[in-house]
């Protein structure tokens, strides 16, 4: 019996390995294509230190603030 739920075990800890190999693997795509849409976008043309003064501003205002203020 204790052999069964050592093989138990040992499947579910593939599974979990697995399942977390995929997530990274996710992720790693979402960041890829978020780059992708930045890269292509008018941020993309931008010189790195207007780029650099933006997103600075944008941090300290936060993402919502700045939606509100752009929808305006």
């Amino acid at each position: 019996m204790a052999s069964k739920l050592e093989k138990e075990r040992a499947a579910i800890r593939e599974e979990e390995f697995r399942l977390a190999e995929r997530k990274k693997k996710l992720a790693e795509r979402d960041a890829e294509e978020r780059a992708t849409a930045i890269g292509k976008s008018v941020l993309g043309k931008l010189e790195q230190t207007r780029l650099d003064a933006l997103l600075g501003r944008m941090k300290a205002l936060g993402i919502e603030e700045v939606e509100k203020r752009l929808s305006a």
